[in-house]
C-alpha cells in the first residue's frame, strides 16, 4: 500500500500532563485503535526536546478518505474525546501529500 495522505499534529499538554498526553498517544497504536488500522501506514510520536510538554505525531494513511473514516470510529473519538482533559491548547494540524523519502525506526 502506498500513502496518499498524511499529517503532522502539535499537542502542548497542560503543565506536567506530557507523560499522559505521550501515553494516550501512545495507545493509538493498540488493537482496535486508529493507528493500528491496515490504513494508517505511519503513526510516530515525538517528544519536544526543549518542553516535555509538547508531542508531535506524524501519520501516513493511505487515503485521506481512510483516515476520516476510521477516526469517525467509536474508539478514535474516545481517543480524543480524552485529549480536551490534557491539552493547553487546540492542536496544530499540517495536512500533506507525501512524495517520497525515507523512514526507519
Amino acid at each position: 500500500m502506498k500513502i496518499t495522505y498524511g499529517f503532522n499534529s502539535t499537542m502542548t499538554a497542560k503543565p506536567g500532563m506530557g507523560d499522559k498526553l505521550i501515553e494516550l498517544l501512545l495507545s493509538g497504536v493498540n488493537e482496535g485503535n486508529p493507528g493500528s488500522s491496515e490504513y494508517c501506514l505511519v503513526y510516530l510520536v515525538s517528544r519536544s526536546a526543549s518542553d516535555l510538554d509538547v508531542a508531535h505525531i506524524t501519520e501516513g494513511w493511505t487515503t485521506e478518505e481512510d483516515h476520516h473514516r476510521i477516526f469517525d470510529s467509536p474508539a478514535a473519538q474516545a481517543i480524543v474525546a480524552q485529549f480536551r482533559d490534557l491539552l493547553a491548547s487546540e492542536p496544530l494540524y499540517t495536512d500533506y501529500v507525501p512524495v517520497g523519502g525515507k523512514a526507519a525506526l
